[in-house]
């Protein structure tokens, strides 16, 4: 984290001198001894997000890809005039364990065109899908499996 606020200081200066470096290593020191005293961050959650950064950039990239192909896949659907749109709403329910990787899970099925998560009580999510094609595997898709390896590191 403190790596990162240091980025973030040196991108908003826009320049790179020694005063711009030294002085933004001593406000990302202050607001990293800040988050750690105050918001319950510690060195030990640097280092486990570290070692989750690969699985992240992977479920990133994965998440890019699943938007592109669901924007071709829409774009199918609406030029199609033979092929009559069904809406449907979907129930289903994960195994993933955190709220965190739940609330994830919610808003990449949202980012992701043609769907809209529309509730998440506990484990279990509401999904309306512009078509019922849509909705097939929703609750073993590649998200989910992503999310789980997640969780297990």
């Amino acid at each position: 984290m403190y790596i990162l606020f240091f980025l973030v200081w040196l991108i908003f200066n826009g320049a790179v001198t020694t005063e711009i470096i030294l002085f933004g290593l001593a406000v990302s020191a202050a607001m990293y001894v800040f988050i750690c005293k105050f918001l319950g961050y510690s060195v030990q959650k640097d280092i486990a997000y570290l070692k989750r950064a690969p699985r992240i950039l992977q479920y990133i990239c994965v998440l890019a890809w699943e938007i592109i192909k669901a924007n071709f896949a829409v774009i199918k659907l609406m030029t199609a005039s033979r092929y009559e749109l069904e809406p449907a709403l979907v129930r289903f329910k994960t195994d993933l364990k955190t709220r965190q990787a739940r609330v994830v899970l919610a808003n990449s099925i949202t980012l992701t065109p043609g769907t809209i998560t529309v509730s998440l009580e506990g484990d279990e999510y509401v999904v309306h899908c512009l078509d019922k094609e849509l909705a097939k595997g929703m609750n073993h898709s590649i998200f989910v499996e992503l999310l789980e390896k997640l969780e297990r590191m």
